[in-house]
């Protein structure tokens, strides 16, 4: 299982957010260029269709490859009163042949993205990881040197921090804690709340920017 929340950022306030998480996570950023690419079985016999997400990651000196099945969100009171989604997840590493064999399965290709930005990995009460990266389309079949930006001027930040049906509350209270020192530059809330830019990120950018982000977590 894993615990995770979104939220949203101008790009040009991405800058002061990468001060702040560096002063906060204590720990040098990964660069990100990830091509992901959805597959959807097509249903037949009364089967359920399912969907895989192939992930390659292109910033490797050989592109390496990763299937990850995100699985349904814990449901109940319980999931009702805690601030960050949790969801099975599965994943393993796999060969470059992955999608030749998954197309052989019956899966074909639903939607591809090229992810750019970068990740923080880190331990604050969980281990955690931040990502913040721009989501670009392809133009093209595979065409990564020809993605745009779905949104332009705007990013996507997401925590997550792996967990299980034991200790979720936990960690969920970890990333709650964590995620107030971001408050003023962005809010975070689980996949599918849409919050919108927060008001006051440009005063808080711009006092990042000017003290080069002393805080330390």
């Amino acid at each position: 299982m894993e615990c995770v929340v979104q939220g949203i950022i101008e790009t040009k306030h991405v800058e002061a957010l990468e001060i702040l998480l560096q002063g906060l996570c204590g720990v040098h950023r990964d660069s990100l260029r990830i091509h992901e690419l959805c597959l959807k079985s097509v249903p037949n016999l009364g089967l359920v269709s399912s969907e895989v997400r192939l992930l390659c990651d292109l910033e490797q000196p050989e592109p390496t490859w990763t299937v990850r099945h995100i699985g349904g969100a814990m449901r109940g009171a319980g999931a009702e009163q805690i601030s960050v989604l949790v969801r099975t997840m599965a994943e393993s590493k796999v060969s470059k042949n992955a999608l030749r064999l998954f197309y052989a399965l019956g899966y074909k290709l639903d939607h591809e993205l090229l992810r750019v930005g970068f990740a923080f990995q880190f331990n604050s009460g969980a281990p955690m990881t931040v990502t913040v990266s721009s989501v670009n389309k392809m133009l093209k079949l595979h065409a990564t040197d020809e993605a745009v930006p779905v949104t332009p001027g705007i990013q996507l930040v997401e925590v997550t921090a792996p967990a299980s049906s034991e200790n979720y509350t936990e960690v969920a209270a970890a990333m709650k804690s964590f995620c107030e020192y971001l408050a003023p530059l962005l809010h975070l809330s689980k996949p599918g709340v849409s919050t919108g830019v927060v008001p006051t990120a440009a005063a808080a950018a711009a006092s990042l920017m000017s003290d080069g982000g002393g805080t330390t977590l």
